[in-house]
């Protein structure tokens, strides 16, 4: 048997994946090969994780220097009332080997930053972004385009969220670059501009549909299936319950 060859018992836990034309025996073991990393283990990064644990990512990386408490447990559903005062990242092993034990995932107790940021990423064929401030987020963007890395980023407050995915090194049909996340949002907005969602609040299950989201794209980004997010930011508004699409392009593009 091939290293990423399908056992018996993946055929039948991924058989729903493999009876579907785009995805099939090929695409799960493209699944199985992949390395994601996911940046935050929290409410947009409880979603990812679970679903793409159960989709059979073969090696999952969680980054998040924080532990659980009681506040976070109304959105961040990979952890329970037991985990309070446990490591995320410990947390998050837990949960994710119990869904999946054919999942390897490795754990990253620490803040993702200039300096460990090129080594980090560069470990993984895909980033997910799911943390929860803007610094981080230009951090990661910048660097998944250096190290060339496709990056599934998403966002949310309080009724609303998006998601988008960064491809700046790749070029469009067209032959124009793909934008970068300094494209989508050029400059970084300044510390305590806008409110925290422990100050604002956040409706729980606002984290759970957008991470579900960030979650496809990186499976359609995996297997090579339909069209990612690629120039076009995926806005949702939960009180309405409308989703609308906002494209954008390179600056060096036009």
């Amino acid at each position: 048997m091939t290293e990423n060859a399908l056992t018996s018992s993946e055929l039948e836990r991924y058989a729903r994946h493999i009876v579907l034309s785009e995805i099939g025996g090929p695409g799960q073991q493209k699944l199985k090969r992949a390395r994601v990393l996911v940046i935050g283990a929290g409410g947009l990064g409880s979603p990812l994780l679970q679903y793409l644990a159960a989709a059979g990512v073969g090696v999952l990386g969680v980054v998040d220097d924080d532990t659980v408490s009681l506040s976070n447990l109304q959105r961040q559903v990979l952890h329970d009332t037991a985990a309070v005062g446990v490591p995320k990242t410990e947390s998050a092993g837990e949960t994710l080997r119990r869904i999946n034990p054919h999942v390897a995932v490795e754990a990253h107790a620490m803040r993702i930053d200039a300096a460990n940021a090129p080594e980090l990423i560069g470990r993984y064929d895909i980033v997910a972004d799911g943390s929860d401030n803007f610094a981080t987020r230009y951090l990661v963007a910048d660097q998944c385009a250096a190290l060339e890395r496709p990056l599934v980023t998403a966002a949310v407050g309080r009724f609303d969220g998006s998601v988008t995915v960064l491809v700046p090194f790749r070029n469009d049909a067209d032959g124009r670059p793909n934008p970068t996340y300094r494209d989508l949002f050029p400059a970084q907005p300044p510390d305590g501009l806008l409110p925290s969602c422990a100050e604002a609040g956040i409706v729980g299950a606002l984290t759970g549909v957008v991470g579900t989201l960030q979650a496809m794209e990186v499976i359609k980004l995996i297997t090579g299936i339909g069209e990612p997010l690629v120039g076009r930011l995926l806005l949702y508004d939960a009180l309405a319950a409308r989703f609308d699409t906002i494209s954008y392009r390179s600056a060096g593009g036009r």
